[in-house]
């Protein structure tokens, strides 16, 4: 047995010395006696895990973890003092590398080092963002990007010269949205005057926010184009980055214009959006589809389709080779093979618009290729660490990106499942009834079945998190769908890209338009099945964490602690579940409020055209019903002066429109949503449009009393401001930017005071996104 055990430790790396069936209690033992053998043999665990070798995986983890506690901040870090703290504790992990606590500092070490990654990553890309609307301010810039799209187009616009009422204003890059087939083309400079508006912050406490990613790709507003777009003559400025901007995109352009040819429709679309990254054109109805069936993934180019197209190449041209014996003979083809694989790769991750999610996946795939140059073990744990720790190190804001933690966590699945359950599958006797399944691809279906079932689980937790919902049949779509888009989508695309300079790439195309066809028909055929649309409520970031965890230990841990994962990841579902959804919700401008109702659901009252915040409302809520749904109204009573609804405790809440109608609300509602200011001896909780500005969205639950000073559960003064330590029925409130938050993204301070009655209010833009604006990349 000892044997055995250190031939494990050769091949998984342990260290220490193997528990041995000497260590395990007899049955005749009594507890007391047990004890000391179970302690010794979680130490002997523990200590397999803690050596040196099995310490890289762990380091982006702490380094991940760093970045998260970022994130967390109030405000920002000082960038140098966090600096010279990481320098620090690395060279105290370098001096303790021969002690025993050396795992441990270099632990520390990393959460410092991604702690102080991401406080300079946010100096470097610091920019001016818009914190109030402007209506017709003239720009001049140069063209960055172009995206078609099914209603409008989207560019962005690298701002020369702003002119505005406001001159001390000035933003670097602004996106702006144009009617459909007006996008200037990509390089060019050009003049416009443009209605433009804050980054939308956060539709609720908690969900995704819009600012902070459009921060960090240097976006300081977003808008549309008011009147037309002027070519003018440009600067001596632009550089080769916008060159090389303008070449991809014309190179898009003619991909797109040589399969519109052939295709139309989605089948246009998903065959554009797999081969160059531009997947805005799908129609909602098929892009919902595929997101309910689970096969939304395909939609977005990631380490799937990076896998492929280095796969298609690498084999392609490894076949060509062998056909010269001479060269077989001779030569490392196998490595020429991945060589070429890896040249294909960056032009794919060129062509398709480098986004991080795309930089990730080829960081990935070149991992595994140049270990194959280097004849290394191309799949472990070691080639996904150096792929996330370059990630992490060139964006880590990409660590609360849904994309990455999807991504990542599911190649994390397959990994563990390569390297522990592949073998035990696959080292089987010759007449064993596995082998001779696997006469007939029995085992292959059961590898491919077992694969997208655990990449599916490891990303649950996160897409129940981003999007709300759960695929109850996203195995049986994969299953189904995938073997075609890799034996033919994606082969066929390739090679139609291939032919292009040749002419004779229609054949490919149809080829796409065929598995592409297939592949909706499988979407769509899941969501009419019972059950398909999977809602689960918004459920916070602490069940969120400790999924991760758990999903860390299980595939990270090789001894069987990892079992302790599955326990974490339990507990994480038990806490998800027992959350407890708001009593009520107030939009970012407090044109929309929705109240939970007697029967649990909410109502909604409205005074502005706001689909995708309803929607999104309605998503985290668990809730299946549309924007438009005619039970959103069930109870809500409206005329001029505003709208009033009852509550699930009885209360009445009021949204008010006219500052003759407050003296009423005042005296029959428990909570009035206003722009105006409430008189004197209101009755009524006020939320006033002065506290939405500086606070954002908000969410509310009814309390007993008020009594707690807790930032997270404040009452609700009737002034409007937030007033702790009230002994008397209330609301405690979560908002998006409470009170103490000052970060880049959503530092948006307003000195303005509540519209007093009698007053007429400022004008305002309308902050109604486009859905298609908004929806995070997958």
């Amino acid at each position: 047995m000892a044997e055995r055990g250190r031939a494990r430790d050769r091949r998984g790396g342990y260290a220490g010395t193997w528990p041995t069936r000497q260590a395990v209690a007899a049955p005749s033992q009594t507890p007391s006696e047990a004890l000391p053998a179970i302690v010794a043999r979680l130490r002997a665990w523990a200590n397999a895990e803690a050596a040196a070798v099995r310490l890289l995986p762990w380091v982006p983890v702490a380094f991940g973890a760093g970045i998260a506690i970022y994130f967390a901040a109030d405000h920002e870090p000082v960038a140098w003092v966090v600096s010279v703290t990481a320098g620090a504790l690395f060279v105290s992990a370098l001096l303790l590398r021969r002690h025993r606590i050396f795992p441990a500092a270099v632990m520390v070490a990393a959460v410092a080092a991604g702690f102080a990654v991401a406080t300079i990553k946010t100096a470097h890309v610091s920019h001016a963002v818009l914190t109030r609307p402007m209506y017709t301010p003239l720009l001049q810039g140069f063209v960055e990007t172009r995206e078609v799209r099914e209603r409008t187009d989207r560019f962005i616009l690298r701002v020369v010269r702003m002119d505005s009422r406001r001159p001390h204003v000035k933003l670097d890059r602004v996106r702006l949205s144009v009617r459909k087939g007006a996008a200037p083309a990509v390089g060019s400079f050009v003049e416009l005057k443009a209605r433009l508006q804050p980054p939308l912050t956060p539709v609720r406490p908690g969900s995704y926010d819009f600012a902070r990613d459009m921060y960090f790709q240097g976006i300081g507003a977003s808008g549309f184009v008011m009147g037309a777009i002027k070519t003018v003559a440009s600067p001596p400025a632009g550089g080769i980055a916008l060159r090389y901007a303008a070449l991809m995109q014309e190179l898009r352009d003619a991909i797109d214009a040589r399969i519109r040819l052939v295709l139309s429709g989605d089948s246009r679309a998903i065959a554009t959006a797999l081969l160059t990254g531009r997947r805005d054109a799908i129609t909602p109805p098929v892009n919902e589809a595929m997101f309910i069936s689970g096969l939304g993934h395909v939609l977005s180019i990631s380490g799937y389709h990076m896998a492929v197209v280095a796969g298609v190449v690498f084999f392609a041209v490894r076949a060509l080779l062998a056909l010269v014996p001479a060269l077989t003979a001779t030569f490392p083809i196998k490595k020429w093979s991945a060589a070429a694989a890896l040249a294909a790769a960056a032009f794919y991750l060129l062509l398709s618009g480098a986004e991080v999610a795309t930089q990730r996946s080829f960081f990935m795939t070149a991992a595994v290729l140049i270990a194959i140059m280097v004849d290394r073990r191309a799949i472990t744990f070691r080639t996904l660490a150096v792929a996330a720790m370059i990630v992490l190190a060139i964006a880590p804001e990409s660590l609360i990106h849904p994309s990455f933690q999807m991504s990542f966590a599911a190649t994390l699945g397959l990994v563990a499942l390569v390297q522990v359950g592949m073998p035990r599958m696959l080292a089987t006797p010759d007449h064993s009834p596995t082998a001779k399944a696997a006469l007939w691809g029995g085992r292959e279906i059961a590898m491919l079945a077992l694969a997208s079932f655990v990449a599916g689980l490891a990303t649950t937790p996160y897409a129940a998190f981003h999007f709300h919902r759960v695929t109850p049949y996203g195995m049986a779509a994969n299953l189904l769908a995938m073997p075609v888009i890799s034996a033919l989508v994606m082969p066929a695309g390739l090679l139609g890209l291939a032919a292009m300079p040749f002419g004779f790439d229609g054949v490919f195309w149809r080829l796409m338009d065929f598995g592409i066809e297939w592949m909706v028909a499988v979407a769509q055929g899941v969501v009419e099945l019972p059950g398909s649309i999977g809602r689960i409520a918004a459920f916070g970031t602490g069940p969120l964490l400790a999924a991760t965890a758990g999903i860390v230990l299980l595939g990270l841990l090789r001894t069987p602690l990892r079992w302790g994962g599955a326990i974490v990841v339990g507990l994480a579902i038990v806490w998800s579940l027992a959350v407890k959804p708001p009593d009520i919700l107030i939009s970012a401008e407090g044109r929309n409020v929705a109240v939970r109702g007697g029967d649990g659901r909410l109502r909604l009252i409205s005074t502005g055209k706001d689909s995708f915040t309803v929607r999104e409302w309605l998503a985290a809520d668990g809730d299946v019903r549309g924007p438009t749904d005619p039970t959103l109204a069930e109870g809500v009573s409206c005329d001029d002066a505003g709208c009033v609804v009852k509550a699930s405790g009885g209360g009445i809440v009021a949204l008010t429109r006219h500052p003759e109608a407050l003296q009423d609300d005042c005296a029959r509602a428990e909570l009035i949503v206003t722009r105006w200011q409430a008189p004197e001896g209101c009755l009524a909780h006020v939320i006033d449009q002065n506290r939405l500005r500086r606070e954002g969205a908000l969410a509310l639950w009814r309390t007993p009393n008020s009594s707690r000073q807790d930032a997270s559960r404040l009452d609700v003064s009737r002034s409007g401001a937030s007033k702790p330590g009230a002994s008397r029925p209330g609301f405690a409130v979560d908002a998006v930017r409470p009170a103490g938050l000052k970060r880049p993204w959503s530092s948006a301070a307003f000195d303005e005071q509540p519209a007093r009655p009698g007053s007429k209010p400022e004008p305002s833009v309308d902050a109604t996104p486009d859905p298609e604006d908004l929806q995070p990349d997958d």
